[in-house]
């Protein structure tokens, strides 16, 4: 098993404006001559804890992360106007052109996966590798998994405390009725089924429970931006079109050296879309985790990453 490495602080932050609203803040570490790469945090919504450089060679990496529109540092926080994932795709090529990178590794988990599959399917020349874990399409059938029916029936108890802002009568679109409380103009009603949105995803990341991790993700400045944000992409669709748009368009990064790490039991992304890519681009390399479930940090999905960022370091 492989250990994260220690935590290094960026050697470089700062702020960038990507639109007449938006300013996204992005971070630099590791070595400045190093091989670039890119991280795509998930959610979306989630932001960049400082835990993440340790999946990194810090002698090796030029390690550039950034918070989405919306979450973290970036500003205005929680908005949900000019927030698509085109626009957050734009955004990665400008902030890769501000910093004068000519192409980079790209490296996502969970949302981060498929805004990953997004970005190099637009751009595959700016891309020399993915690295991609717990993979999400944002397909009907992923939503309605996780938000309506399915990991219901693995985790009741925690299905039980993501059902109580909503009315039984509205139970049959829950996504639908989260979105009307998470837009609402009554910020105690908004919070409620903010913090309610994100426990759940808390509480089905583990394979073993993680009572910290409930704590953060029920920290009311972090749950109005995932939940308000995801639910937004959600509702949205993703922004694709059609649904399965990623899958479509593999033949533009087939080319671009690839490593797919996914938990067995992964309840929030189950294995089934990470499967369904592994058949459409056999040519990545595919690590199924036996004994893990969602989370990046789960020790199975720790050693495979770091490994697997090891090698692209070489690239």
């Amino acid at each position: 098993m492989r250990e994260l490495y220690p935590l290094i602080q960026p050697y470089r932050e700062g702020n960038l404006q990507v639109s007449d609203l938006h300013t996204i803040h992005f971070e630099e570490s590791g070595n400045c001559q190093g091989q670039p790469i890119v991280l795509l945090h998930g959610g979306p919504g989630g932001g960049c804890p400082s835990f993440y450089r340790q999946y990194f060679h810090p002698e090796k990496w030029r390690l550039v992360m950034f918070d989405q529109r919306g979450c973290g540092q970036s500003r205005p926080h929680a908005e949900l106007r000019e927030n698509t994932t085109w626009d957050l795709v734009n955004d990665i090529e400008k902030l890769r052109e501000y910093l004068g990178i000519e192409k980079w590794v790209v490296f996502g988990g969970s949302w981060g996966s498929t805004l990953s599959l997004a970005y190099s399917q637009t751009h595959p020349s700016r891309c020399k590798g993915l690295i991609l874990r717990g993979i999400f399409m944002l397909r009907p059938k992923e939503l309605h998994w996780f938000y309506q029916e399915g990991a219901s029936y693995i985790f009741p108890d925690a299905w039980e405390e993501y059902l109580k802002p909503i009315p039984a009568a509205e139970q049959g679109d829950m996504i639908t009725a989260y979105y009307q409380r998470l837009t609402s103009q009554d910020l105690q009603i908004q919070l409620e089924a903010a913090r309610a949105w994100s426990i759940w995803e808390a509480s089905t990341s583990k394979l073993l429970l993680d009572t910290s991790l409930i704590r953060q993700f029920g920290n009311d400045e972090f749950a109005a931006a995932f939940a308000r944000i995801e639910c937004h992409y959600f509702m949205n669709g993703g922004f694709f079109e059609p649904d399965n748009q990623l899958l479509l368009n593999i033949d533009c990064i087939r080319h671009i050296p690839g490593v797919i790490v996914q938990g067995r039991y992964d309840v929030v992304c189950p294995m089934i879309s990470a499967w369904e890519l592994h058949q459409a681009w056999p040519e990545a390399e595919f690590i199924v985790v036996p004994d893990a479930g969602h989370s990046m940090s789960e020790p199975g999905i720790r050693s495979a990453l770091i490994e697997a960022t090891d090698k692209f370091a070489n690239l």
